[in-house]
Formats: structure tokens, sequence, C-alpha cells
């Protein structure tokens, strides 16, 4: 953990707010002081902060970090022909080391546009887990949960990788590894697997991460099996809302599914670019939002979006709504920002983390504001970084106090390596295919 002093710098404070010439004092992995003169305490390095802006780290609420390895593979195609046709074949061939590989560079990835946690959804999670623990990112990790036939969840292959990888790994590096529970869909589950992860849920403690509502096709076809209960009812009747939940997408919500998300105090992890590029549609983000909820921002794979650039995505979070509602004050540049940070913390369970304030964890990024020809004139600083700020305009992540990434170089891996064994795993895989 790095003791850093930020000097002469610009912040977002807690509330968001734009404060210049500041100091920012980081130890033991927490924000130790924050004020308008320098401290008396020493905190050893000083970082001129001239021209820059200290903000909360970005928390990716839905991704697949693995699928960096299909970056570009599967395109112009609906939903379901997307998976059926490429995805699940190219994941067949998928094997510990490719998913080891692929999570290493989408941490790459995640700290260059300074993402400093994701809650993920995937697959072998001891190799995820290693690529969480060698990168310095933080993640709250979940292993996919899929089910056509009448075995219950504990009869499943995953349930004893689930087990394993909870004792091993769960809650590592004071917490900055964390295991939850993850349901795919309503579409590639049962009843039975689903009342029994929700009952294995309440039974651990841990939070549950699932897709609802992606597309209207899924959302129709779950009326239709279960009695014209939508997804939302579905998972709500079986327990899932019970727990601590992450409910992706949400695309198609309707009728009491709003009341549901808001009384149960479920998360929706909205992913605009995704949703927009596969079509699927978008979520109804400014009523979810005059209900309460908790909105975060998620990137998905980057097999569907195809990028882990979360300036890119806050910028469209905070326009399309517009845009939908015929609206221009649907989704403010603040509400943006919290969506991106602390409301993705929160959904990970990670409450002393997202904003700008002393005592919370020290999950902090720096953009470089100078020499930005797109940045001038500054009216208004959030404004700015939400509709005119570039990802590469981060010039460093820091995780728990630790830098992972500071004007080009990263501390915890070697990018060229990462990159280079990336690419060794998707040749391996396609020569299979």
């Amino acid at each position: 953990m790095s003791r850093l002093l930020f000097s002469n710098i610009d912040i977002l404070d807690e509330r968001f707010d734009h404060y210049a010439g500041c100091y920012v004092g980081v130890k033991a992995g927490r924000i130790a002081y924050i004020g308008k003169t320098a401290p008396q305490e020493d905190f050893g390095e000083v970082y001129d902060g001239t021209g820059k802006l200290l903000m909360p780290g970005f928390y990716n609420a839905h991704s697949h970090a693995a699928m960096t390895l299909m970056r570009g593979y599967a395109e112009n195609m609906a939903l379901d022909d997307w998976l059926h046709k490429q995805i699940f074949p190219f994941e067949a061939k998928l094997d510990s080391e490719a998913i080891y590989n692929g999570t290493m560079l989408a941490a790459a990835e995640m700290v260059r546009f300074g993402i400093v946690s994701a809650t993920d959804m995937y697959f072998d999670g001891e190799a995820v887990s290693r690529a969480v623990l060698d990168s310095g990112i933080k993640m709250n990790f979940g292993h996919s949960v899929t089910c056509f036939d009448h075995r219950g969840a504990r009869d499943l292959p995953v349930y004893q990788e689930t087990m394993d990888v909870l004792r091993r790994f769960h809650n590592a590096e004071d917490g900055r590894l964390r295991l939850d529970l993850a349901i795919h869909a309503e579409y590639t589950s049962t009843p039975q697997v689903v009342e029994d992860m929700a009952a294995l849920a309440k039974e651990t403690g841990l939070h549950l991460h699932l897709h609802l509502s992606e597309t209207q096709a899924e959302h129709e076809a779950c009326k239709a099996r279960r009695g014209g209960r939508t997804p939302a009812r579905y998972f709500c009747d079986a327990g899932v809302f019970d727990v601590p939940a992450t409910a992706a997408h949400c695309v198609w919500l309707e009728g009491e599914d709003f009341d549901i998300l808001k009384e149960k105090g479920v998360t929706v992890a909205c992913n605009p670019v995704s949703n927009l590029k596969l079509a699927s549609g978008f979520c109804n983000v400014p009523k979810l939002l005059d209900l309460g909820v908790n909105v975060a921002l998620g990137t998905d794979s980057v097999a569907s979006n195809n990028s882990l650039n979360m300036l890119e995505e806050i910028k469209l979070f905070a326009t399309l709504f517009k845009a939908s509602t015929g609206d221009p004050t649907a989704v403010t540049p603040k509400q943006a920002l919290y969506a991106a940070t602390r409301a993705g913390a929160l959904s990970q369970g990670r409450t002393d983390c997202g904003l700008v304030k002393e005592g919370f964890r020290a999950d902090l990024i720096v953009l470089d504001l100078r020499h930005r020809p797109y940045l001038r004139p500054c009216h208004d600083l959030r404004n700015n970084v939400v509709f005119s700020a570039q990802g590469t305009d981060v010039c460093l992540t820091m995780a728990d106090g630790r830098v992972l990434y500071r004007d080009g170089e990263y501390f915890t891996l070697d990018l060229e390596r990462v990159a280079a064994n990336a690419e060794v795993s998707v040749a391996k895989i396609l020569r299979q295919l």
C-alpha cells in the first residue's frame, strides 16, 4: 500500500461537488486526510496535482472479464444467435489458462480506464481468483450456474467448485476479492436450482448476481413458462431477492417489477453500450432512479461492448435516457458519476468505498485535464468529465491505496506479456473450432 499525498489537486468530494486546490493524504489503504491546506502529517511521496482531478475509481457492476478473448469475434448478430452460434462454442474450448489470461487482459484494460473493481460472473473461479490477486484489482466474483435437468444446485459440479473457491479465496487480501453466488438467468436454470441458490445465499451470507429481462424474447418466454410471472416476480418468489442481489440489464421491466426491485433493495446494473449494440433495448433508468433503486453501471463483456472504457459508458448513460424520455433532465451528470462509483461499491457490499471521503478505502483515480482542447473551457467540471473526458485521460489508478497504473506504467503486471498470453490462448481455441 502506498503512502501518498496528492497536493494542489482538484477533487470531486463525497457529494460529487468540485473543489480546486486540495490536499488528499493516503496511508494504510485509506484516505486519511482531505483539506484545503497541507497536512502536518508526513505522507511520504508528494504527487503534484496541478491541472489534474482526483475522484473515486469506477466500479464495474456487471462484467465477464475473461471474455476479452472474444473481443470482435461475434458481431452484428441478435443475442440468441450471438450466444448459441458464436459465444457458447468458443467458451466450450476455454481452459483454466485461457480464463486466467483473459482475466489478466481485462484487469490491464480496467485499471487503464480507471476501473478499480468489478462484479464478475463467469467460470473457473480458481483461475479468475488468481488473476485478481496477481493484478491488484478488486472483484466480487460468482460462478455462473446453469442447469437444464432435474438436479438440484448441490448436485451440480459447479457447486463443489464454488465451495472450494469460497474456502480458499473469499475475502482474500483484506476483502479485495469477494465471492458471490451467480445464477446465469431464468432461461438457463430451473426452479429447483434457483430456489437452492437462494437458500445457499441465505446460508452463507453471500450476494447474488444474475441476468434479468435482458431481451424482450427472454422476458416474454418467462411469462409464458411461469404462469404469467415476469423474471423479476419469478426470482422474487423463489427467494433470490431476500439477499443482497445485483440484477444485470433489466431492459424489459414492466408493471410491478419496478416496485419489487425497490422493495427488495436490488441493485440494477445498467449496461447501455452492450444493450444497444446487441439491439436488446434500454433500461428505464429514470423510473428506477425516481423510485430510489440503486442503479449502478456496468460494461458487460468485451465480446458485446467491445471495451472496458467506463467513461464511454458514463457518457451514454447520461445521454441515452434524455432521448428515450424526451426529458433533457432525465439523468444528471452527478447521477451518472454516482452510478459509476458509489452505487457499484454499494452493490458489492463495500460500504466504505466509492467516495472521496476521509476514512474510506483509497479507491481513487486521477484524470489529467491539461492540454486537452476537448476539456476547454470548463464551466462545470462534472459536465466536462461526463460528456467530454476520454478514458485515456486517466493517468493514475489506485485500489485500496495501491497504485496499479500511473502515466503509462503498470505496477502489478507486464502488459506485453499479458497481451501475448491472451493471443496465444485465442489462437489455441480457434484451432479447435
